[in-house]
């Protein structure tokens, strides 16, 4: 006797990653690839329900309330991001003048779950539990012709969504994950703490929430508010770091003379438990330090 699962929504697989890139006029890459190439297949299937003419049916977004269905022009101007697992796509920013934000209609961490170009016979993709690449690559082969596009968002989380599809409650299993902080490492003064944190979350606002400074000198004060425009809430990730999302092309370009687990803490988000330092001594190139 198990439960139905809400009509027009297909059933999803778990998985975790994380990756990002932009949607103009066609998908913009910010971020550089995934480390590892997602997999061509899924153990259950995530394609839309056909009708009895064979046709694909839309998903029905009268089955939840989370469930909204939103047309936009094409230049959306979303950041589109993952979790480890490069699926299960979401809106991770907006472009305060892209077609999104101004809507009002769009949010960051909305999911995406179907895309459908305004045109004549087009069909709906189902895009609920979609590799990165296989969403961004409907946006990519979208005819010229098409301006709009009609968009279906499911505003939760991954597991919300998950539970929606399978008709089950959310598990909460494995949704916390440790951060190691070390401050002022190598001093008289270091000291370690182990905060509890939701898995996903950003790096440098939940240090910054519990008092932990992550800028050095009048930075502290003077920084964009994690708005990824100043550059100086570097952190080195000195373990974990495969549990974080990927550096994008504009954060390595910030970081380059560093090394590698240097991270902008606004941009960071841990997956799996992580040991962050605080005031890693920098290079020259980063000179708003």
């Amino acid at each position: 006797g198990g439960r139905a699962r809400p009509p027009g929504l297909a059933r999803s697989s778990p998985s975790r990653a994380a990756a990002s890139t932009s949607t103009a006029s066609t998908p913009r890459t910010r971020g550089v690839p995934p480390r590892r190439p997602p997999s061509r297949s899924r153990s259950t299937s995530l394609s839309a329900a056909e009708g009895d003419d064979g046709s694909v049916d839309p998903i029905d977004v009268a089955a939840d309330p989370r469930l909204r269905r939103v047309r936009l022009s094409r230049a959306l101007g979303v950041d589109w991001g993952t979790d480890l697992s490069f699926s299960f796509v979401y809106v991770r920013d907006l472009e305060p003048s892209g077609a999104a934000s101004l809507s009002g209609e769009v949010e960051p961490g909305d999911q995406i779950c179907e895309l459908t170009p305004v045109a004549e016979d087009a069909e709906p993709a189902n895009l609920i539990g979609a590799p990165f690449d296989e969403v961004m690559n409907a946006f990519a082969s979208l005819g010229r012709e098409v301006r709009d596009v009609d968009l279906v968002f499911f505003r939760g989380t991954k597991e919300e969504l998950k539970a929606l599809c399978a008709g089950e409650a959310p598990s909460v299993e494995d949704q916390t994950i440790s951060i190691t902080v070390i401050q002022n490492k190598g001093s008289k003064d270091e000291t370690v703490r182990v905060i509890e944190a939701e898995a996903g979350c950003n790096v440098r606002q939940v240090l910054t929430d519990r008092g932990i400074n992550v800028y050095q000198s009048v930075t502290r004060w003077t920084n964009c508010k994690g708005k990824q425009l100043c550059g100086t809430c570097i952190v080195n990730v000195a373990e974990g770091g495969e549990g974080t999302n990927r550096k994008s092309l504009d954060e390595a370009s910030t970081l380059r003379e560093n090394p590698d687990g240097y991270r902008l803490s606004c941009v960071t988000f841990a997956y799996g438990d992580v040991t962050v330092e605080t005031f890693p001594p920098v290079k020259a190139a980063q000179w708003t330090r």
